[in-house]
């Protein structure tokens, strides 16, 4: 279609994600393909889903309206969707409409995928381990990974996949704080203190606890934006919420 190129992958450590990787501009005229291949890889059984924006130009408010419009069958089913690597013109159109009170962006695709692995209970040592071993970062879906909890683990469809990812059963493991998630770290943080301001946040990460995780001001405070944590009120009602 004019306009738009979208390829759609499967990532993650189980090869459960539905990468959508989106070209060109989506609205009125485009948002209709979009939405036809969002409905057919839905029906497939896939409720986590990544669109990656950054090749797109611009998104209308029919455009979003795609994403708004399946994020509650997808939350209902445990999946969600997220949004990756906007641009700053896609971003500013996206926080002035709010969307970002809806869904959640991220700035790489890495972290999208280790968020949507740790909630499905997958060990993410197994990637730093093997990327310390190498000598350099590891994208943590190119990882061999450990399943915590064997009934949480379903097959991929694709029998490819399958031969292409060394998935391990673990029983009665945990995962340490230095091997969670950037956005993991910062959840744990608010929901031991919410009262605890950015720059506390930052000092805590730059810590032993959480492997000496560096981040700059500003991009922290981007994320607790991101999260819906960007206010001491905000942190406080999440932390009620656990």
């Amino acid at each position: 279609m004019d306009g738009i190129e979208i390829t759609v992958d499967r990532v993650g450590a189980l090869r459960d994600i539905g990468l959508f990787r989106v070209r060109g501009y989506v609205d009125t005229t485009t948002s209709p393909e979009l939405q036809r291949m969002l409905t057919e890889i839905i029906h497939d059984g896939v409720t986590q889903i990544i669109i990656d924006l950054g090749a797109v130009n611009y998104v209308s408010s029919a455009g979003w309206g795609v994403f708004v419009g399946e994020i509650r069958g997808l939350r209902e089913q445990g999946g969600d969707l997220k949004i990756i690597q906007m641009i700053p013109e896609v971003n500013e159109v996206f926080e002035m409409l709010e969307f970002n009170r809806i869904l959640t962006c991220y700035d790489s695709l890495e972290e999208a995928i280790d968020d949507y692995d740790f909630c499905q209970g997958v060990d993410l040592r197994a990637s730093l381990a093997e990327g310390a071993a190498a000598g350099k970062a590891v994208p943590a879906w190119e990882t061999d990974r450990v399943v915590e909890n064997p009934a949480d683990y379903i097959p991929p469809a694709n029998k490819e996949s399958r031969t292409n990812r060394n998935i391990t059963i673990a029983r009665g493991r945990g995962i340490d704080d230095v091997d969670l998630p950037l956005n993991e770290k910062i959840k744990k943080l608010v929901t031991e203190n919410p009262l605890m301001t950015p720059w506390g946040i930052k000092r805590q990460l730059n810590s032993p606890r959480f492997g000496y995780t560096r981040i700059g001001f500003f991009k922290l405070r981007g994320i607790l934006k991101r999260l819906g944590l960007e206010t001491r009120a905000k942190r406080y009602r999440f932390y009620r919420s656990r």
